[in-house]
């Protein structure tokens, strides 16, 4: 594997980044892993409600300055998710830059986990790492070997696994409580979904959803996930397409900036409610939703069924009907932003945003 070192004098883009995205950050650290040469970016970006927390992820990215504001748009959104979720965390990120077209070995990707311990081991204690795209609980043990500031290993070593059965358990939570709003009852069977990307977590959506009665179309970049459509009986379409499938909702489940005004332009649902973080191509997209009369759950309430378990369930006295509880609470979340929406008439996310960031005034 060859790398070449980021670049030394930032380009347009990293200007924009630098001046537009960082200054509410409390520290972000991008390092060169002495082990793999990876860069590696942490964006530790509040710690008001306590120590961040927030996944790693290990992604290939044409450039480094990619990776950088991708770690800023997601420690931004864990803040809010936190909060939002009612958790005594921050919001933090961290981000392993893999060039495009590069595939790392096992032994490389080792060397990169150890080079990200470090990195959040150099942060003192600010920054708490978990899985993430790319990354899992198994590789979790590997950073554990370099810093205690790490959740999500596998039970078999004392950890509490990864946690995508928790975040499916809170995207369903969501999706009954959005198709309450538009139908007036929370009964998912022959509504029709469309889901797209079929990896931990929308896999185990769309099982749920299936045995629940409701009628999918699925699709995902890896062909071979086209065998759960069929052991599911749902229909597949080109990935290209899934969001001109006439539906009831639209639920994005893989990368996020799916939501652009092209694509919101040519959606043919009632909502939108997925796994996926930060959904809008733009913030502005949230207002072209509204105009388009298409209810969107705000990404950062909906999906953070994986980080109340991962810090539920490190609690010394963790009860996992409690946490279960917690997680199915994300549904009355999700109402709650809907009213408060409708009653000030402003969009979902700004309402969401609002809920969020009481919370973070009062810990002031």
């Amino acid at each position: 594997m060859t790398l070449a070192h980021p670049a030394t004098t930032p380009d347009a883009a990293t200007a924009h980044i630098l001046t537009e995205e960082t200054p509410d950050h409390e520290r972000i650290l991008i390092t060169t892993g002495a082990r793999s040469g990876l860069t590696i970016i942490v964006a530790v970006h509040s710690t008001r409600l306590g120590q961040a927390l927030g996944g790693a992820r290990l992604w290939q990215y044409d450039h480094w300055t990619d990776a950088l504001a991708d770690a800023l748009r997601l420690s931004r959104a864990m803040t809010l998710k936190n909060a939002a979720a009612g958790l005594a965390r921050g919001g933090g990120k961290s981000v392993i830059r893999v060039p495009r077209g590069v595939t790392l070995t096992a032994d490389e990707r080792v060397a990169a986990m150890r080079d990200l311990g470090d990195a959040v081991e150099s942060l003192g204690g600010a920054y708490m790492t978990a899985e993430d795209v790319g990354t899992s609980a198994e590789l979790m043990a590997v950073v554990a070997e370099r810093t205690d500031h790490v959740c999500g290993l596998p039970p078999e070593q004392g950890g509490v696994g990864e946690p995508a059965d928790a975040t499916a358990a809170g995207v369903l939570a969501g999706i009954r409580a959005t198709v309450a709003e538009l139908f007036g009852d929370a009964d998912l069977a022959g509504r029709h979904l469309v889901i797209s990307g079929l990896g931990q977590v929308g896999g185990r959506l769309a099982r749920a959803l299936a045995a629940e009665g409701a009628r999918l179309t699925v699709t995902d970049v890896v062909d071979a996930r086209r065998e759960l459509a069929d052991e599911l009986g749902a229909d597949w379409v080109a990935p290209a397409g899934a969001h001109r499938v006439e539906a009831d909702l639209f639920v994005p489940c893989g990368l996020g900036g799916v939501l652009t005004a092209d694509v919101i332009g040519e959606l043919r649902v009632r909502a939108v409610v997925g796994a996926a973080n930060n959904q809008l191509a733009r913030r502005e997209s949230a207002s072209l939703l509204a105009e388009r009369g298409i209810l969107w759950a705000p990404d950062f309430v909906v999906n953070a069924g994986g980080v109340i378990y991962l810090d539920l369930a490190s609690q010394p006295d963790a009860d996992a009907a409690a946490i279960d509880a917690r997680v199915a609470t994300i549904g009355d979340t999700v109402r709650a932003v809907y009213r408060e929406a409708a009653a000030s008439g402003t969009t979902t996310l700004a309402a969401a945003e609002r809920l969020a960031r009481g919370r973070l005034d009062r810990a002031r």
